[in-house]
Formats: structure tokens, sequence, C-alpha cells
């Protein structure tokens, strides 16, 4: 058997590598050497380690397809965490049969040695694993791997039924301190550290005696054969970010919109991917790549994306230096969409929530947001239109928030604004339910979210 077919190759990312090149660089070793299949207890070594089990003959007529169930966009570097376990807790979105991890370098400026990897079910609440499931993630079938700066890795594929809304532990060790390491600053979930030496084989947490707020190297997860059309990425700030909704609760408005999806026939299910980073930029950077920059690696390139909803610009209009031109906002969202129209992934456009009463509000800047909102609303930039203004601005006072919808600071929405908001995309419009101004026709909006000037 070549050596292709025996494992699926870690793939490392360049930042603009496309979905299309990572999916079809990945289906077909995956069909060719899957990992076996999920036994009541994982075998281990005599180290203790948790041992890849053998691979499966693929099945010719069931390919390979993999849906991103989860993602955290790089937001900047911490320090690292030399001789630790870190225990990241994610949630999916949708279930399969097998799972992938990337893990990422992106942001380090040093080769990332990864000394142990390992994934695992989570019990309800801490760190413990679900008995049995935890399994060893390997790197074309090795325990370590030395990830190069600016580059991602993919792992093998792992078999494990996964379940969707479920929470899994990616557990990584590193030796040695590799530099800053890339992380996403505001996970809105508790993560565990051990910082004792490789407790990544630990399933019942015990040697997990601090916590983190941050996800450390772990920016994805893709699940194979997924119930599902593929998937869905919101991309912005803050508000896509989750700040101003309930810590440890899951309640950032993409966790509601992949609620919504879940709900639906696999034919037009979407897994849902948050790729909000808070402080991000449209049009220059702020905290992690502006999102230009970073819209291939966080937004094109997971597996199996279809559609995107971008919640961008916020940060330009009260930021320093702040961005007075609306033509300038327009320019950038019709990159955004001519690169993803590239990719077939349609493009919902999600217009700018108020923030009057916040210490960077002036008259000047609220006349620069609602001439962009006017663009989004009838500009013909996107294939359908999201009206998040509409939704959570107060009638007597466009300009701020409504007082239910505001988490205190006047710019962020709390758990009843986001998932107000989360309820104003027209799910219809994430498949296709018409076409947007490229395309000569008026895009598709919420019946609850008509704009109104």
């Amino acid at each position: 058997m070549p050596a292709t077919a025996r494992v699926l190759a870690a793939l490392l990312l360049l930042p603009g590598t496309t979905a299309a090149t990572a999916t079809a660089a990945t289906v077909t070793t995956a069909t060719a050497a899957m990992t076996a299949a999920t036994t009541a207890t994982a075998a281990t070594t005599a180290t203790g380690a948790p041992a890849p089990l053998a691979p499966l003959r693929p099945d010719p007529a069931r390919p390979a397809v993999w849906t991103g169930t989860w993602e955290a966009a790089p937001s900047g570097t911490a320090a690292a965490l030399p001789g630790a376990s870190i225990r990241n807790v994610v949630r999916t979105s949708v279930g399969g049969t097998a799972l992938r991890v990337r893990l990422s370098n992106r942001l380090g400026r040093s080769p990332l040695r990864l000394g142990a990897v390992t994934v695992a079910l989570r019990r309800a609440g801490g760190p413990g694993a679900v008995p049995g499931s935890l399994r060893a993630a390997v790197f074309r079938g090795a325990r370590t791997v030395m990830v190069p700066p600016g580059r991602d890795v993919v792992s093998d594929p792992v078999r494990l039924n996964v379940p969707a809304a479920a929470d899994l532990l990616v557990t990584v060790y590193t030796p040695g301190d590799s530099g800053p390491a890339t992380y996403h600053r505001t996970a809105l979930r508790t993560g565990y550290l051990a910082p004792g030496g490789d407790r990544t084989a630990d399933a019942e947490g015990t040697a997990y005696t601090a916590t983190t707020t941050h996800w450390y190297y772990v920016t994805g997860v893709d699940v194979l054969g997924a119930p599902a059309a593929g998937s869905v990425v919101a991309f912005g700030d803050s508000l896509t970010d989750g700040t101003g909704s309930t810590f440890d609760a899951g309640r950032r408005w993409p966790d509601r919109l992949a609620e919504r999806l879940r709900v639906l026939p696999p034919s037009r299910r979407l897994a849902v991917l948050n790729a909000g980073v808070s402080g991000n930029r449209l049009l220059r950077d702020g905290v992690g790549p502006a999102a230009l920059t970073r819209l291939d690696a966080d937004a094109l390139s997971p597996a199996g994306v279809r559609a995107l909803v971008v919640w961008e610009g916020i940060n330009d209009v009260k930021g320093a230096p702040e961005a007075s031109d609306p033509a300038a906002f327009a320019t950038a969202y019709r990159a955004i969409v001519t690169r993803a129209h590239a990719h077939g992934i349609r493009v919902v456009g999600a217009t700018l929530t108020p923030y009057g009463g916040h210490g960077a509000y002036t008259a000047a800047r609220e006349a620069v947001r609602r001439k962009v909102n006017d663009l989004i609303r009838h500009g013909g930039l996107f294939d359908a239109v999201a009206d998040f203004d509409a939704v959570v601005r107060d009638p007597a006072r466009p300009e701020r928030i409504l007082p239910a919808y505001d988490s205190g600071d006047h710019l962020h929405l709390d758990d009843a604004g986001l998932r107000a908001v989360a309820d104003a995309v027209v799910l219809g419009t994430l498949l296709g339910c018409g076409q947007g101004g490229q395309g000569g026709q008026q895009p598709c909006r919420s019946r609850e979210t008509q704009p109104r000037s």
C-alpha cells in the first residue's frame, strides 16, 4: 500500500490555503486511512498513553466528506506554557463518525513542538473525559510534531463518534518553550492546565489543577460524515466573539444560529464556525490581522464552507484612527464577496449595530455608521442582508441599543440581544433563497428585519 494511503497526511497550511485545496488534499487520503472503530476502552501503550488504533479499509461507495464543526480564529499570542498540558474545551455544532483537529503556530515566531495531543468527549463539567472516549491524535502516524512558524497542522483522522452540541476536550502538551503561543483570547469557556508534564492521557482530569480562559493552539475541529450540507462561517469582531454574553454558557449569536440550523433536515443543515476576533477591524490590523488579511485562513479554508456571514466594521468606525469614508467599506466588502464567490461561497452582510452612549461615540461617527449601513442594505454588495441594526436599535433613540439588549457598555449585546440577531438570519439565505446585488436581483432579507432608513 503506498504511503499516501496509510494515514491522512498532516497538512501544513499557509494562511492562504483554500478550502478546495485543503479538502482535495485530504479527502483522498482520509478514505484510504481511517483509525479503527470505537471500542469500549481505548488501547493504551506501556506508558499509559492512548494508542492510535489500526487503520480501517475504506468503503469506496462512501467517500470521505469532512465538515468543519468548530473554529476559533487566532487572535494573538500569549506566553508559552512549557512543560504543561493544556486541556481546551470546545463545542461541536454538528456530529460525525470521526474527527481531526487543527493546531496552529500561525502567529508564532519559532518552531512549535507538540509533544502529545489527545481528544475526548467531556464529562458533564470539569476536565474529565467520558470513559472510553480518550484518543491519541497523531500526525503522519507520529505522536509528536514540529509546526513551523506561520503554519497550521492537521491531525490524522481519529475514529470517535462525536455527537452534535457536545463538548470535546482537545489536550495539548508542549514539552519546551517554543516562544509566543498562538491562542484565542476570548474563549468564554473554562479550560484546564496541568503543570506537571504530559498529562494528555489523564481521563479523570485530576492532574488539571489550574484553569484558563483562553484556547491555546487549537483553531479548528472537523468531523467526518456529518448529517449536514456543509458549514457557515460567522466572520466578525467582539460582537461575534461573544463579548457581553454569559461566561461558560455558550450564548454567542453563532451558538444560537447553530441551534436553529440543527433542527433542519440534513440537506439544509449547516455547521457553524465562529471566526469572531475581539477588537478586529475590517480595513486595518487591530487585534489579530485585518479582516481582509485573515479571510482565507479563517473563513474560506475550513472544510465544507458554503456560506459566510460578515458582521465587521464597527471598530473601524469608532477606532483610532477612525475610518470615515463609506466607500472604503464598500470596497472591502466587495473584495470579501469576490474572494468568497471564487470558492462558491455565498455571503450575507450584516448591518452595523448602534453604540450610542459608549465612550467612543460621536455624532460624526454615527453618520458614517448609518451611511455604511445604507450601502449594506441597498448597495447590492452581498448575496443577502441580515439587518442586525434594525433588530437591536432603540426606535426612540436609533443611535442606541435597546436597553433590553444592552450588555451595559452600550456597544456589546447581552444574551437576549445576541439571540435576537441570530434569529434575524433567514436560514434560507445561507444556501441560496435569492441572489444578491452582484447577480442583479434583490438579496433575501429577514421578514422580521426589513431595512428601515
